[in-house]
């Protein structure tokens, strides 16, 4: 297998400013300076670093040579790759200066992977470490190492080989990982501690976190900001997974009508639990409805009432008798701790209002005691829904692949989401760049509906340039949410997706189209010349149902990927399962990142065969030599040292292929909207 490719700078502070996505952007961006005119001098750094989208939007051309120019350096003189670190993170500082003067910082901060702030909340690593000791106490292979004290950095450096993190998406979504491909030996090696990470990351995407600007480096040095965000979000999917009505059907008294429960579905996890909270707020006459789980709880009122509705028997009047925040903050948690529901909050953390912590706090109170009725007749009606509009697969699979690529709209169904057309254009925008006309699109909110047939109209004419089959398709189909037709749709579109990155594999498609028939031809030369037998004829074929053909396939791009000992026959459906599970965790582990689900491999799902089958050829594609024998790389050097001079080629993970296919000059773009223009 390759060895991890990544970006090494000699200043240790320095490479900590970064994340190994930017140090990979912003070395693109001067590699490509210096080939231009041969070197990259102090007199060039203004237009060079002026492009870049984080700067440019702040600071103005002038401001950026001014704020240069303070060095006094001489204009002519050669500068390396870390003088040109050191000259963006002056100008990420006066942006960030520029910005809180506007009182507009939230934007330039937004992501949640941002470097500009590398200071970590002691209370949120506090009550991470609390849930991990509480859920992974008991776990074979963890509990030589938990408890963790949250007063140290037992967290990060225990998350450094890849175990605790891909054991801890097992708990938030059972059965994500198959745990049999988890190297779990006391002692790993940079391969396997770099497949565990790689397993990590690509099962994180699979069940809804963002990870656009994280990296299997970025684990491997276990930054302590990167690994508390992505914890944050692995638990938080744990502690909302029942916030919908196929889990808890008893939600359905939160709405009075058939057309309000769609909206219900179409809300996001977290905006159901609001729901839910002012459901019954109102119901203990509380008057002002909550918008947020930071500034709305500051004052602990809206608590006092919520537990009081929810629990009279435990309720004090001296809560909302005193007028301390703090000491009502302090009564409320006496209040929870009766109810057995005191976790993840502090006083202080009421008070200061951490969003996180007060969300979670309020997740483990609706789990506990969620206060709903059991009235039958609603119950039933939910319970009657079909399953295919409560769960759909394929519906999963579209937006959890959606949310992978980095846009600026966080998908949450995509059903209804898509409906206004902005979505769609900007994940058309993401993997055909240019085809969009912003000019002629109108962003969210948007309240004229012939301005949402506008935008799914240019959708529907930039599939049609882009040679999606379209009969008889009109944007007011999208707009009426038409789901047959969207998830045709959406379809094409992660095709086209897949085909376009192999055809940018130049060396292999010489720039030519690549067909879903060479993506078949290519996967059984591969299997033909291990010397096996196994043969797909389609993406159909029913014999794909045990799994064999794609073990065979994995090993045959990685001979030691796969573990034979542990591969069944694939007779049984319980075989079956076994096979499949395992299969997708050995494609995540190799840095394949994909979407399906076991049942996809065992019924033949042939869209999601597809895009197994292309995701392992492009991960194969991109390694130094198809043919050559891996090497096994030195345990003293866990990754090749990329320097300015040698081009700083990519690690093959797949993470950065079709979840972010183009990097390009800027390294806050994963996170922007387009520009807003009116139509």
């Amino acid at each position: 297998m390759a060895s991890f490719f990544g970006v090494i700078v000699s200043d240790p502070w320095l490479q900590s400013q970064f994340t190994q996505f930017e140090l990979r952007s912003l070395q693109s961006n001067f590699m490509s300076a210096k080939r231009e005119s041969g070197r990259v001098t102090v007199q060039d750094l203004p237009s060079v670093l002026a492009k870049l989208k984080a700067l440019r939007e702040t600071l103005e051309g002038e401001e950026i040579s001014e704020i240069l120019g303070e060095s006094d350096a001489d204009t002519g003189q050669e500068i390396d790759f870390e003088a040109f670190l050191r000259a963006y993170l002056t100008l990420q500082n006066r942006a960030t200066v520029k910005l809180g003067a506007n009182n507009h910082s939230w934007e330039f901060l937004k992501a949640t992977t941002t470097t500009l702030l590398h200071t970590i909340s002691e209370s949120e690593k506090a009550a991470y470490v609390a849930h991990i000791n509480s859920y992974l106490g008991e776990d074979p292979f963890l509990k030589e190492y938990l408890p963790l004290d949250p007063t140290t950095n037992d967290l990060f450096n225990l998350a450094k080989d890849g175990v605790l993190l891909c054991k801890l998406i097992n708990v938030a979504v059972p059965g994500t990982i198959d745990e049999r491909a988890i190297n779990t030996k006391k002692i790993i090696n940079p391969w396997e501690r770099n497949e565990n990470h790689s397993l990590c990351l690509n099962s994180a995407k699979a069940i809804g976190c963002t990870v656009v600007n994280i990296g299997t480096q970025d684990l491997i040095e276990g930054r302590p900001h990167l690994l508390l965000g992505l914890i944050s979000q692995i638990i938080k999917i744990q502690l909302l997974a029942d916030l919908n009505l196929k889990k808890t059907p008893q939600l359905v008294e939160l709405v009075d009508d058939g057309k309000d429960v769609e909206e219900l579905m179409s809300l996001s996890p977290e905006k159901v639990l609001l729901r839910w909270m002012n459901f019954h707020l109102k119901k203990a006459g509380y008057k002002k409805p909550l918008n947020n789980f930071s500034s709305d709880v500051k004052d602990g009122e809206a608590y006092a009432y919520l537990l009081n509705v929810l629990a009279p028997e435990h309720c004090s009047p001296a809560t909302l008798d005193t007028k301390d925040p703090s000491e009502r903050a302090k009564l409320i948690l006496e209040h929870a701790e009766r109810m057995n529901c005191k976790r993840y909050l502090t006083p202080k953390d009421i008070v200061e209002g951490s969003p996180n912590l007060n969300l979670a706090f309020v997740a483990h109170i609706f789990h506990h005691r969620n206060g709903l009725s059991v009235d039958s007749k609603k119950i039933s009606f939910a319970e009657m829904m079909p399953d295919d509009v409560l769960v759909s697969r394929e519906e999963r699979a579209f937006r959890l692949w959606i949310n992978s690529l980095g846009i600026a709209t966080f998908v949450n169904n995509v059903f209804e989401d898509v409906r206004n057309g902005w979505v769609l254009l900007e994940v058309l925008d993401k993997i055909s760049p240019g085809s969009v006309n912003w000019r002629h699109a109108s962003k969210p909110p948007i309240k004229l509906p012939f301005r949402k047939v506008e935008n799914c109209n240019q959708v529907v004419r930039i599939g049609k340039e882009l040679k999606f089959s379209l009969v008889n398709v009109a944007g007011h189909d999208i707009m009426q949410g038409n789901k047959k037709l969207i998830l045709a749709y959406l379809w094409q579109l992660m095709r086209f997706n897949i085909l376009q990155l192999l055809k940018n594999l130049r060396s292999h498609s010489e720039g030519k189209e690549v067909t879903d028939a060479d993506i078949l031809d290519w996967a059984n030369d591969r299997v033909r010349r291990t010397g096996r037998t196994s043969r797909m004829e389609s993406f159909r074929d029913r014999t794909l149902s045990n799994g064999l053909f794609f073990l065979e396939l994995l090993s045959s791009v990685e001979p030691r990927v796969v573990n034979w000992n542990i591969v069944t026959k694939g007779v049984s459906e319980d075989e079956k399962r076994l096979n499949a599970t395992y299969i997708i965790s050995v494609a995540r582990k190799l840095g394949c990142s994909i979407f399906l689900l076991p049942e996809d491999i065992m019924e033949v799902n042939q869209k999601m065969i597809l895009t197994l089958t292309a995701s392992i050829m492009f991960w194969s594609l991109q390694q130094p030599s198809e043919d050559s024998e891996p090497s096994a790389p030195e345990e003293a050097v866990p990754q090749r040292v990329v320097t300015p001079s040698d081009g700083g080629e990519d690690d093959g993970s797949l993470t950065d292929g079709l979840s972010n296919p183009n990097i390009g000059d800027d390294i806050s773009s994963e996170n922007e909207n387009p520009p807003e223009e009116d139509p």
